[in-house]
């Protein structure tokens, strides 16, 4: 079985790669930083000297990036069973993506966005082959329901004048929460034996967080983060991999998932008409 994972060199998605590689999956590390990528695989042959870990560069804020990326990875004429798009930057200053998309959309939703995109013939076909569902899964976070009062910014969402970092990082993770839910329905509607979920891995302390940045938090979000639930790396990896791998999953699709089970998204989550509207500006952002 052939995994892609995004955010692969620190924090949860370490810890995620190494659980995956233990369960004899063979992990592709999409990742910016190569030399990072390096020392994790390292780290997980020498406790798993049997692990399959390769790791390709990704900058998921380049369109072009992950173009290349999809080129690359279908050039091997490997298969690929499971995406998991995990990576994500969080609070940034506003700043525009090489695209000209505000950075933590661009990022956390539009990469992954194109990613899953372009990667879905291979999917279809591997799970026609194989016999075997294919599944992709958008980690997303309780901090999706810190959003801007209309959950995703349509009209105005390059614009500087109401940007806020907080909630940007919320509608980031709200997209992906949308976004998975599009496609499972999408997929559904073709017969197409690939379902498509999301989930919240719990609030972890990692290094996606500056510190400068702790103080700067709103109490609202630590709130829908869960203040008194801070989950250890391994704890933050089990819903993911869950969710990847475990048999009971199987068939389900579109639903967004919390400590191992089936959880209920923010209003906004569940909105499908806000769905289908971010799909098609989605699409008009990578294909135009």
């Amino acid at each position: 079985m052939i995994i892609v994972k995004t955010g692969t060199t620190r924090g949860i998605g370490v810890e995620t790669a190494r659980v995956l590689a233990l369960r004899g999956v063979h992990v592709i590390m999409a990742v910016r930083n190569t030399n990072a990528a390096k020392d994790v695989k390292e780290a997980i042959l020498k406790e798993i000297p049997t692990a399959k870990v390769d790791a390709m560069e990704l900058d998921l804020s380049s369109m072009e990036s992950v173009r290349k990326f999809v080129s690359d990875f279908n050039s091997s004429g490997l298969p690929l069973n499971i995406l998991i798009n995990n990576a994500a930057i969080l609070a940034t200053p506003f700043t525009l993506s090489k695209d000209n998309i505000e950075l933590q959309f661009a990022t956390n939703h539009i990469g992954h966005f194109l990613l899953t995109d372009l990667l879905l013939d291979t999917m279809k076909k591997t799970a026609y082959e194989s016999k075997k569902e294919g599944r992709i899964i958008n980690i997303s976070s309780d901090g999706h329901r810190y959003t801007y009062p209309e959950g995703i910014q349509f009209d105005t969402n390059n614009d500087k004048s109401s940007y806020n970092m907080w909630y940007a990082y919320g509608q980031s993770k709200l997209a992906n929460i949308l976004h998975a839910n599009e496609l499972a329905t999408r997929l559904k509607e073709e017969g197409v034996d690939i379902t498509a979920n999301s989930l919240h891995p719990g609030a972890i302390v990692t290094n996606i967080l500056d510190p400068h940045l702790v103080d700067s938090i709103p109490p609202e979000l630590i709130n829908s983060l869960g203040k008194y639930e801070i989950k250890t790396l391994q704890q933050g990896a089990a819903t993911t991999c869950y969710v990847a791998l475990h048999p009971q999953v199987r068939g389900i699709s579109g639903q967004y998932f919390s400590d191992c089970n089936v959880s209920k998204p923010s209003t906004h989550g569940t909105d499908t008409l806000m769905a289908k509207k971010l799909w098609d500006l989605s699409m008009k952002l990578t294909h135009q």
